[in-house]
């Protein structure tokens, strides 16, 4: 399904010089942020107080989380749990005040504002809890990025393979950058968009790369930058569909979704973004200068019918 045909191939790669040094300037922002200001972990990461309570009647997350705020609670997590009445609530860490402390004060201000809250149980995540979720997160994000690298060297070649991960690690250190320099918080829900956009990322570049291969195979005597123009400019259409449709979604969940979701959302919109860009002008682009060529993907001595030809015999 087509929206709509472009009769020329539009010249990406002859901007793809351009674009990739804003690309490099954005990448060492990013991580310049990371190293400077670093991530703001949420409770899963640093450790703090975990409180679940109910209420007779659905629980307003505004006015509890008005209510827990108000007392020096700047990063206080609120989110139901269960049903409407259920709330989770996660308070990090405060300096001379033990767990106990904490969510007494805490049920005491919510019961001023709400007689009917009644608390429901109260535990508190040590700091070597969270470092272990820490460590799994990035075991976990290093286990997908070599799949990515194993899967694109046995589909395509090692240079596309190279050219697919340093795009997808674009995307992920830029989202990265993001939650360091806004300081937004940096979740377990956020972690998990950032796995979600790798693989959402790499699919896009494979479906590049599954053109170039065709189009090797199809036009001789094109050059490999006409190639690769022509693979990206047939395939636009199907990146609006296909991100737009997404991006609709994500969109629902930034606006609809509440608290619980926000950043999530947040981290998903960006990717998208990123993941679109990366995978003409980064994935594309380095694929194009590590010098990538017919033979790489063409193998045997078969003679194949070159559309761009009109003389050309058929397939032998």
């Amino acid at each position: 399904m087509e929206f709509f045909k472009i009769g020329r191939d539009i010249p990406f790669m002859r901007y793809a010089l351009v674009f990739n040094v804003v690309s490099i300037l954005t990448f060492a922002l990013a991580v310049f942020f990371l190293v400077t200001r670093g991530l703001h972990l949420s409770v899963e990461f640093t450790g703090g107080t975990v409180m679940e309570v109910s209420y007779s009647q659905p629980a307003d997350l505004g006015q509890v989380r008005g209510t827990v705020a108000s007392m020096g609670y700047g990063d206080v997590q609120v989110q139901n749990f269960g049903t409407a009445r259920d709330v989770l609530i996660r308070l990090p860490v405060q300096q001379g005040k033990t767990s106990a402390q904490q969510s007494e004060q805490v049920l005491q201000a919510l019961k001023s504002a709400s007689p009917d809250v009644v608390l429901r149980r109260t535990e508190f995540v040590g700091p070597q809890v969270g470092q272990e979720l820490a460590s799994d997160g990035l075991k976990a994000l290093a286990f997908v990025v070599i799949g990515i690298m194993i899967y694109l060297s046995m589909r395509f070649e090692w240079k596309y393979a190279v050219a697919g991960i340093i795009a997808n690690l674009h995307d992920v250190i830029i989202i990265m950058g993001f939650f360091a320099f806004f300081q937004w918080e940096f979740s377990l829900s956020v972690l998990a968009a950032i796995l979600a956009v790798l693989g959402y990322s790499v699919n896009e570049s494979v479906v590049i790369f599954d053109r170039i291969r065709e189009n090797f195979r199809r036009y001789r005597k094109m050059s490999t930058v006409e190639i690769i123009n022509n693979s990206i400019t047939a395939n636009i259409s199907r990146t609006i569909i296909t991100h737009g449709s997404t991006q609709i979604m994500v969109l629902s969940m930034l606006l609809f979704g509440g608290e619980t979701l926000h950043y999530f959302a947040v981290a998903l919109t960006i990717g998208i973004l990123f993941g679109i860009y990366s995978s003409v002008f980064v994935a594309a682009a380095i694929a194009m200068w590590l010098g990538i060529r017919r033979e790489d993907l063409v193998k045997g001595g078969r003679k194949e019918h070159d559309a761009s030809d009109p003389n050309s015999g058929a397939v032998v």
